[in-house]
């Protein structure tokens, strides 16, 4: 045994000299001269903590600070010896030799990180979900909360008065007052009065959804512009914002909202309305100036702040940290943060069409698909039994009105280029001469019939041009751009400018289709490559036929711009008057078909005939079908010019070192944070090609019942709406450097209630914690020392209007709010042109007598870069950033603002002219603190507001209750 002792000595000896070594000569001076900058206690410099033997070795920005045994190698070395660090006081010599050798001897560090963090999963927001037993009886919520002021030697305070609650709940609701009679009917009702059937018709009322969509729109920075260098209007964002205020409505349970806003368009397919729900991914910012210059940065910017809200909204963690490092105080690596990067790496932003009936839309899709069946000449489509009718009764009408072309005698043609145009014998124009790189062929002529229907443009070969043309490119192409048309009446001002529905041509180049003539897109057009030395010939109908018959003139444009030189060699022009979708360039096959008997045509032949019939049968059908509705939002379809593109695969996402677009790492695939053991991290099982099921992966990780994160952040973020305070005071971050719940266990019986008992509906929460006694508190303050910031709520908060609330409170006291529901957003300012894209807004000069200025304040357009000061002032978000809790500030310019605002001063003119209109001299001063505090006036006051009346004017008194505590604040 004596020799195993010794054994063991022998061998432990080292070890136990070089931790005697490093306690009392290397962890000293680390502490004296490093930990100021590098340790837990002080702050974190460059990612780089010294005061654990993990900090050294995970390293900071630029990678582990020491390789052991290898001084020449370690960082740390380096860094001293140049005399780069400490940054203030460098290290005498003999220190820089005590570091090489600890390092020589291989940095023998027995130091391990306190254990708050030795666990990196030990924390109260990872750990599983688990329903505390409730300790007591009664209300849930109230048992918690007692048993905690008890701990601490506290009571409750009194429940508020009837008239309290009410208008509190209405606020809290509704962000609306109720009226004086509803308040009066409330106090006085008895024992028939039940508080559960008032917070039932409340939260049944569409005015909830408006309230409270207005919270959801702060956390995720919703705003009806993008924001940044070009801040330019998006149109057709709002309907997001609609969709949020119907499905708040609807009470759609929470982990269904979840997968709405990630992709609706894999878990509903079949329900199209909620397209609109991926306007959420498209929500913040955009910066476009970006998008066009530094495309790979935009993209990695881009997705950065769709990573950083969806995970801050749903799960309430900070993972943008792990950006350019590993997370510094919570288990987010790298690589768990570019693998949600990769999640969105196929969608862009931008305006989305839809169809919202399910029925439009198979209906569309159904048409769609034939479309694609007569592309490609599917002969089992062309020639079934669904279709011959159709095909039938188009060719009756093609057989019983031919069409008749006139062609057009130009009186003056003229190009913008260096080339001529000269007229030929045959009425068409010939271009020669220089060959520019860009050219508009100007055509006049008169017409002579009674209407006109379509306009015919011939492209004709002719051997003098190259390859025979009949363009002038060296490879016999053309690219027509565009075309416009205008008629100018006889004996009228000015033209019309005629509206092309549709166009059609007897050959399209593949990527340059005769849609693309019309589509105003000046990089786009329409082209006959290979079908070069050959006519063809492309037809323009107008959207309805024009009365020509008084005379005047046609004025044909056509525009010749990409790429350059690409012009028309030889034209000709005709036009008809012809209706009925009859007057189409046909194919030269069909056509040819058409003048035999059907029972003589080839199988070819006939195919070439149904695919006309039914491409103008499904262009007639689609037309008829109501138009889409269009949602900001995103798609795998979208490039940076805003066009619809066919979708393509996700982009590879790479991590970045230090976050530097030029320091790609490696290739990292779709995935979330490594945080739930018993959730995969990593998208493997999904065929991640499909950019949709990446987000779907995504959404089924967030709303599955194991994830603790997105049910204790739901709970948390309702229950901040209703106190004014969280449980977690930091909405956005359950990590290390936020805060921790002050009722751990309320919190996480709320998750674990809502989860399962409530199935996620919102509406049973409210229910829950509005029908408690601590929600029902009085605002009261005592002089107790104990808790004063009232973080055990012994009291209720009491808490000032917001931005909204007070502007919509005031358009319902004056009578001028307007409840209309839905819609584009309210313009309200003057907007003109800006030096560059971003216009300038003018709030002031806006009037308030306009028609919609009474709309609730959620349906006003939000510009992100150019606030409503007014709005601003009182504290409404800086919508550039998420806003999980709103600031509450308190300055003399808000008190100059609400008493010298003009939305202010109207109101009091309005409230006035209201209360004189309807009350009698004597009833006034009453009616007036009826409307505002929802009360009788005392007889003090009513003594004195009557005095001030008689000096000031009525208006004044409602301008003085406006800017009340009484009306400002709810208790």
């Amino acid at each position: 045994m004596k020799y195993f002792s010794l054994a063991f000595l022998l061998l432990a000896s080292p070890m136990l000299h070089a931790d005697e070594n490093f306690i009392s000569k290397i962890e000293p001076l680390l502490r004296k001269r490093c930990f100021q900058c590098h340790s837990h206690n002080h702050k974190i410099s460059a990612g780089l903590s010294l005061d654990s033997r993990s900090g050294w070795e995970l390293g900071g920005d630029s990678g582990p600070a020491i390789i052991p045994g290898n001084p020449d190698e370690s960082l740390l070395i380096d860094m001293i010896s140049l005399e780069q660090m400490p940054p203030e006081e460098k290290l005498p010599a003999e220190e820089i030799a005590l570091l090489v050798e600890w390092v020589e001897r291989g940095a023998p560090d027995p130091r391990k990180l306190n254990n708050a963090h030795s666990d990196p999963l030990d924390w109260w927001s990872l750990k599983p979900l688990k329903k505390p037993s409730v300790p007591g009886n009664g209300h849930p919520i109230d048992a918690f909360i007692r048993s905690k002021l008890t701990e601490k030697g506290l009571q409750p305070t009194i429940q508020a008065d009837r008239r309290t609650l009410v208008r509190r709940l209405y606020y809290n609701l509704h962000g609306l007052m109720p009226t004086q009679l509803e308040i009066e009917a409330i106090a006085n009702k008895q024992d028939e009065f039940s508080w559960k059937k008032l917070v039932d018709e409340l939260l049944a009322s569409p005015r909830y959804g408006e309230r409270w969509a207005r919270h959801w729109l702060d956390v995720i920075h919703f705003a009806d512009s993008h924001g940044c260098e070009h801040d330019v209007k998006r149109p057709n964002a709002w309907r997001f914002r609609d969709y949020v205020i119907d499905r708040l409505n609807a009470d759609v349970s929470w982990g269904k909202f979840i997968r709405e806003q990630l992709a609706a368009d894999v878990f509903y397919p079949d329900d199209p309305q909620l397209t609109a729900a991926l306007g959420f991914i498209a929500a913040g910012p955009l910066e476009l100036s970006r998008a066009s210059t530094a495309p790979v940065t935009f993209d990695y910017l881009d997705r950065d702040d769709i990573v950083t809200q969806t995970m801050a909204a749903f799960a309430s963690t900070t993972a943008n940290c792990a950006r350019c490092h590993t997370h510094k105080f919570d288990p987010i690596s790298q690589e768990d943060y570019y693998a949600l990067q990769a999640v969105f790496a196929g969608v862009g932003k931008g305006d989305l069409e839809y169809d919202a009936n399910a029925e439009v839309k198979k209906r569309r899709q159904d048409l769609e698909n034939l479309r694609s069946a007569i592309a490609r000449r599917d002969e089992t489509v062309l020639l079934a039994e669904p279709y011959i009718n159709i095909v039938s009764e188009w060719e009756t009408a093609w057989q019983k009105q031919p069409v008749a072309w006139a062609v057009l005698e130009p009186e003056v043609f003229v190009t913008t280029g260096g080339g001529t145009l000269t007229q030929q014998d045959d009425g068409s124009i010939f271009a020669e001469g220089e060959v520019s790189d860009q050219e508009h062929y100007i055509v006049t002529s008169e017409i002579h019939r009674k209407r006109l229907s379509a306009v015919r443009l011939e492209v004709l070969k002719d051997e003098r041009l190259p390859e025979g043309g009949p363009g002038r490119a060296a490879n016999g192409n053309l690219h027509l751009s565009e075309v416009n048309l205008h008629w100018f009446p006889n004996h009228a001002d000015g033209a019309v400018k005629l509206n092309i529905a549709r166009a059609s041509a007897d050959f399209d180049q593949e990527g340059w289709t005769s849609a693309q003539a019309i589509d105003h897109e000046l990089k786009t057009g329409w082209a006959i490559y290979p079908k070069v030395n050959e006519s063809h010939q492309i037809v323009f109908e107008l959207s309805e036929s024009v009365d020509v018959s008084a005379g005047g003139k046609l004025v044909v444009t056509l525009k010749q711009l990409y790429p350059p030189k690409h012009l028309i060699g030889k034209f000709r022009l005709s036009v008809t008057d012809v209706e009925g979708g009859i007057a189409k360039a046909l194919p030269k096959a069909a056509f040819e078909a058409l003048n035999k008997p059907a029972d003589q045509r080839t199988t070819a032949e006939s195919d070439a005939v149904a695919a006309v019939a039914l491409e103008q049968y499904v262009e007639k059908a689609l037309a008829a079908l109501p138009a889409k509705l269009v949602v900001y939002g995103v798609s795998s379809s979208w490039s940076h010019a805003k066009r619809l593109a066919n979708p393509q695969e996700p982009k590879v996402v790479h991590l970045l070192r230090r976050g530097a677009i030029d320091q790609p790492v490696h290739e990292v695939g779709p995935g979330t944070l490594s945080v739930i053991p018993s959730l995969p991290a990593r998208f493997e099982n999904i065929d991640s090609k499909k950019e949709s099921l990446r987000r779907a992966a995504l959404a089924d990780w967030l709303a599955h019942p194991d994830n603790p994160l997105t049910w204790r952040s739901i709970v948390n973020r309702v229950w901040y709406y209703h106190f004014g305070r969280g449980l977690c005071e930091t909405p956005n971050d359950f990590g290390r450097m936020g805060g921790k719940p002050t009722h751990p266990e309320l919190l996480d019986w709320l998750a674990v209630w809502f989860r399962d008992e409530a199935k996620g509906s919102l509406k049973e929460l409210h229910r829950l914690i509005l029908t408690s006694e601590t929600w029902q508190q009085s605002s009261l303050v005592n002089s107790n020392p104990i808790d004063v910031q009232n973080l055990l709520l012994w009291r209720m908060n009491r808490r000032r209007l917001d931005a909204e609330v007070f502007r919509d409170s005031v358009l319902q006291i004056t009578g001028r709010l307007d409840l209309t529901m839905g819609g584009p957003g309210i313009e309200q300012f003057n907007k003109s042109q800006g030096p560059q894209a971003t216009p300038s807004l003018d709030y002031s000069a806006y009037d308030w007598n306009s028609e919609n200025a009474g709309r609730r304040s959620i349906y006003r357009v939000v510009w992100r870069g150019i606030p409503d000061p007014f709005m601003e002032t009182l504290d409404f978000p800086d919508m550039a950033l998420l806003t999980p809790k709103r600031g509450f500030s308190v300055s003399a310019l808000q008190s100059l603002m609400l008493y010298n605002d003009d939305f202010v001063l109207n109101a009091s003119v309005w409230l006035a002219e209201s209360i004189k209109r309807d009350a009698s001299q004597k009833d006034w001063v009453r009616r007036a603190v009826g409307l505002c505090w929802l009360r009788e006036p005392t007889a003090s006051e009513a003594e004195a507001f009557e005095t001030f009346v008689r000096t000031h004017g009525m208006a004044a008194l409602c301008r003085v209750l406006l800017n009340s505590n009484e009306f400002l604040f709810v208790d």
